[in-house]
């Protein structure tokens, strides 16, 4: 063991003691509680097995005690000024940086994702609050649109209590870049995070209060998916859920908000394709197609899972990715080292491990990897690379959530298109060549919310975030996250001078 990894695990031992003892619960209304849910459920490690905690389930009434927190919190917060929630917002934003150590060893050891990858969580997420905060002041302009007679004008009101429901894989980033614009428009929240990885989701509560945020205002509610998350999504006085996940729950959470026509936003998942020509700068793009699947565990939505490599070229490029792969370090994610840590629970290793029989069933061939990783205590998997894929098999159509490359050879423009968009998924698309008009053939052509081009995931706030078919519904980032949490109402007032319509005069 590195002195730096014990170190790592010695002060992560001592984050973890807050949530030793009695079980994790809620936080509703300005306060921590047990909450009235009786059923507990164990919070793992994946790491090795070992028991972080012991959370409570939230039930309906939990639900309902939060959802009401946050609708008598919504008229004051809504009048509270944009400048001052500005200046709360930067302030959770300190807080947030100033506790970034402790964040990230806890969201290690719940996630398994890499020290490497989470030492960035923290400081992402004071990113997010600090770029809303600057757009509190504005969030409820509007536009002027003058008539002959009448002027019309648009203001922007905040929706009001809204549910946020954050996945396992990089959840304190996530979670502060649904809250953090639902603050910034003037919404009340409901938290509810993932069954798998919770431990976060309190300390960012925590930190909203102690930010000097009023109660009520961003409530936290544990619990399962298909109980506490349900029961959530029904609520009545929920005026709309943003989701991030599967797209099979998705759509269960669209039917469930039905009913109460609730708005509904969905980040969900795909099976993105990045787009190889023979003339790209084969460095940068093999960095970066290396990069896009196998760090934070190949467990992220915008990862490059179907490498589309034109046939001039793909012999030589996939071995040089085989190299990479044979290279990676897989480890404990506390060790500064390790690029790959273990799956988040055995249940997902179960399934990422089923993908490899599948490969071989439809005749792909094993590149690298394939296998559990023997002896080291918990769900790791080693990176691996599928070659002589087709576009119709299932490792080429389906979101596998793994380091997994799936690599397919197309011929020209037009096939490369065929096989990219011959997906029921829509998010992402990454596409190298060094020749403009290419580039912009393929990145207008191509079925995908983002593309980026000549480039990996690269993040800017004020752009557009999300996907089209089944990779959801909506899109965050800038102002597009208040067109979410913001109802636009249009004022128009008449000049005096048209004429008025006349009944029986």
């Amino acid at each position: 063991m590195s002195a730096a990894l014990a170190s790592n695990l010695e002060k992560a031992a001592r984050a973890l003691e807050r949530f030793r003892g009695a079980p994790l619960g809620h936080f509703i209304g300005g306060r921590r509680e047990r909450g009235r849910g009786t059923e507990v459920f164990e919070n793992r490690s994946p790491v090795d097995g070992s028991l972080l905690c012991k959370v409570v389930c939230g039930n309906d009434e939990d639900v309902d005690a939060a959802a009401q927190a946050a609708k008598t919190a919504f008229d004051a917060w809504r009048k509270t000024t944009g400048p001052a929630r500005r200046a709360l917002l930067h302030r959770i934003a300190d807080l947030i940086e100033a506790r970034s150590e402790e964040i990230a060893l806890i969201e290690c050891l719940d996630t398994g994702q890499a020290l490497r990858f989470m030492s960035k969580a923290a400081e992402r997420g004071a990113e997010n609050f600090r770029f809303f905060a600057d757009r509190a002041p504005g969030s409820a302009d509007g536009l002027a649109l003058p008539a002959a007679e009448h002027l019309n004008y648009t203001v922007r009101e905040p929706l009001g209590p809204v549910a946020v429901i954050t996945p396992w894989n990089t959840p304190f980033m996530l979670s502060t870049w649904k809250i953090a614009p639902a603050l910034a428009a003037g919404c009340t929240v409901v938290h509810k995070p993932a069954e798998w990885s919770p431990l976060t989701a309190m300390l960012l509560a925590e930190i909203v209060s102690e930010a000097g945020v009023p109660p009520g205002v961003v409530n936290l509610v544990n619990g399962i998916g298909e109980r506490t998350g349900r029961a959530l999504t029904e609520h009545p006085d929920i005026r709309a859920t943003a989701f991030i996940g599967e797209s099979s729950t998705g759509s269960l959470i669209l039917s469930q908000g039905a009913p109460t026509l609730k708005r509904v936003h969905l980040e969900l998942g795909g099976k993105n394709p990045v787009i190889v020509f023979d003339d790209a700068d084969l460095d940068r793009a093999l960095d970066a197609v290396v990069f896009m699947i196998y760090s934070l565990n190949g467990e992220r939505c915008t990862s490059a899972s179907r490498l589309l490599v034109q046939r001039s070229i793909h012999d030589r490029f996939v071995a040089r990715i085989a190299e990479r792969v044979r290279r990676l370090k897989v480890g404990h994610p506390l060790d500064p080292a390790t690029e790959i840590g273990p799956l988040v629970h055995e249940r997902h290793l179960e399934k990422v491990l089923s993908y490899f029989e599948v490969a071989r069933g439809e005749g792909a061939e094993i590149r690298c990897g394939g296998r559990r990783v023997a002896g080291l205590g918990g769900p790791y998997v080693e990176p691996t690379l599928l070659t002589g894929a087709r576009g119709a098999m299932r490792i080429a159509q389906e979101e596998i959530f793994g380091p997994v490359l799936t690599v397919i050879p197309f011929d020209d423009e037009a096939d490369a298109l065929r096989i990219a968009n011959d997906v029921r998924y829509g998010l992402a698309a990454y596409v190298w060549t060094e020749n403009a008009g290419r580039a912009l053939r393929i990145a207008h052509g191509v079925d995908a919310g983002m593309v980026w081009v000549n480039s990996e995931n690269n993040r800017h706030l004020p752009a557009p975030f999300g996907g089209i078919k089944a990779s959801g519904i909506g899109r965050d980032g800038g102002d597009y996250s208040f067109d979410f949490y913001m109802e636009t109402k249009n004022i128009c007032l008449a000049h005096g001078t048209h004429r008025v319509p006349k009944l029986a005069g």
